[in-house]
């Protein structure tokens, strides 16, 4: 399994290895492109040498901005972003040991579970946590039952809606026509 999101092979090696950059690359997905959101966690690994919640969750609050402050900074609005990442990884730390991946992987829950877990953390509401489990389950190797359906509509198989749906420079194209046309028919 190899994640190909953002067109940097670095970014997507991280979010390939690093269930938590992962996780904080969808919670940096909003207001920017998706590359930019992805390539998030890479930015911050290579600025604050953190890579896991412990370590994100008690870095100093100012330092920690300052480093979505650099140029090119981590998401168009570093200030409520990096204060939403630092609340993310607390979350994980008191909930779940730490590990993101425990949210799918903890008690071997179904699609229904994960949804419910995902919904639960700060800045995941419906629709952002159905898109992340559809990518676990279309390239993360996560199997739970009824994950498509739980994850519905992102999790139909063929889709090109989010960045579940994207494994190559093609399927991105794919996906940003989705996006716009979806734009296009809500503004209609």
């Amino acid at each position: 399994m190899a994640l190909h999101i953002t067109g940097d092979t670095a970014a997507d090696e991280l979010l390939t290895e690093n269930p938590l950059a992962l996780l904080i690359g969808m919670l940096l997905d909003q207001q920017v492109a998706m590359e930019t959101a992805f390539a998030g966690p890479l930015k911050i690994e290579q600025r604050t040498g953190a890579t896991d919640a412990t370590t994100i969750a008690a870095y100093d609050p100012e330092e920690f901005l300052a480093a979505f402050k650099q140029t090119p900074s981590v998401h168009r609005f570093p200030g409520s972003m990096a204060t939403r990442v630092q609340t993310l990884c607390q979350t994980l730390v008191d909930d779940w040991g730490g590990d993101a991946a425990n949210l799918w992987r903890q008690g071997d829950p179904d699609g229904a579970e994960v949804l419910r877990r995902l919904k639960k953390l700060p800045g995941f509401g419906e629709q952002k946590a159905k898109i992340f489990l559809a990518l676990l389950g279309k390239q993360y190797g996560y199997a739970g039952a009824g994950w498509r359906e739980a994850s519905a509509p992102y999790g139909e198989d063929g889709s090109f809606r989010s960045v579940a749906d994207i494994v190559s420079p093609e399927s991105l194209t794919k996906v940003r026509e989705h996006k716009r046309a979806m734009k296009a028919a809500a503004k209609a």
